[in-house]
């Protein structure tokens, strides 16, 4: 069995089929800087590409699944393509989770916010702790959402309860979120990765070419929204990088 290994990230096969992929700067509460946004990418086409993997467990190690972007490494971008490239990098890793052959059941422990709260929403069994919570900063921030939220949100929740969610910030619980629709299970924080990696193996043992086909023709009959969603955000988000308003609300974060 293969483990690849990453700076930010780790990757290890975790039962019969099954790759875990955890967001491993605990200390930061596995807050996004550049080289997390790109390692979650890489992990998941290099997990997507292994042979041995058949399903996918995303989590968080420590106190938190990812307490969204890292203020103390943020840097104000010069240029447009600076920012540019930081969000399609942000991008990627959503393409990566979203559009990737192999089904990814989240694991999703402590805070979920902003960039991290996209990830869970992007994996197609998401299972939270109890004790979970999450909400969207961005708006307040001067900044936009990214993750194909803008398309993926409305579709589980609603146009209504997505404008409340994304306009205003609000903190949700994890069974507040179940109610809505966002949150697939919810179990207790000492079961929850058990509980993931369960229904991991039990994708992993379904035959493989019926479950990629499921995974890939469901996506690819929204796909046209979500690949309009993941343009209109990178823009929007690349305007709100920019402008300097953004860096003093979010180091005030």
């Amino acid at each position: 069995m293969t483990d690849f290994t990453y700076d930010t990230i780790l990757s290890t096969m975790t039962g019969e089929g099954v790759r875990t992929i955890a967001l491993n700067r605990p200390g930061a509460l596995n807050a996004m800087n550049r080289r997390l946004i790109d390692e979650v990418a890489l992990a998941f086409d290099d997990a997507n590409r292994d042979p041995a993997t058949r399903a996918i467990v995303f989590t968080g190690e420590g106190r938190a699944f990812c307490a969204g972007d890292d203020r103390h490494e943020h840097v104000h971008p010069e240029t447009e393509e600076e920012a540019r490239a930081l969000v399609d990098a942000i991008q990627r890793a959503t393409v990566a989770i979203v559009f990737g052959a192999k089904p990814v059941v989240g694991a999703i422990n402590g805070w979920a916010v902003g960039g991290g709260f996209e990830w869970a929403i992007n994996c197609d069994f998401p299972i939270w702790a109890e004790s979970a919570k999450a909400f969207f900063p961005e708006v307040s921030l001067n900044l936009f959402v990214t993750g194909a939220v803008t398309s993926l949100l409305p579709a589980i929740v609603g146009p209504v309860k997505a404008k409340e969610m994304l306009f205003l910030g609000q903190r949700y619980t994890a069974s507040e979120l179940k109610d809505c629709g966002v949150a697939w299970r919810v179990v207790p924080d000492a079961t929850l990765k058990e509980e993931a990696g369960r229904v991991a193996a039990q994708l992993a043992a379904l035959p493989t070419l019926s479950v990629r086909a499921m995974k890939r023709v469901l996506n690819q009959a929204t796909a046209g929204g979500l690949n309009r969603a993941l343009e209109l955000e990178t823009d929007a988000t690349v305007a709100g990088f920019l402008d300097p308003e953004t860096t003093r609300l979010l180091k005030a974060f």
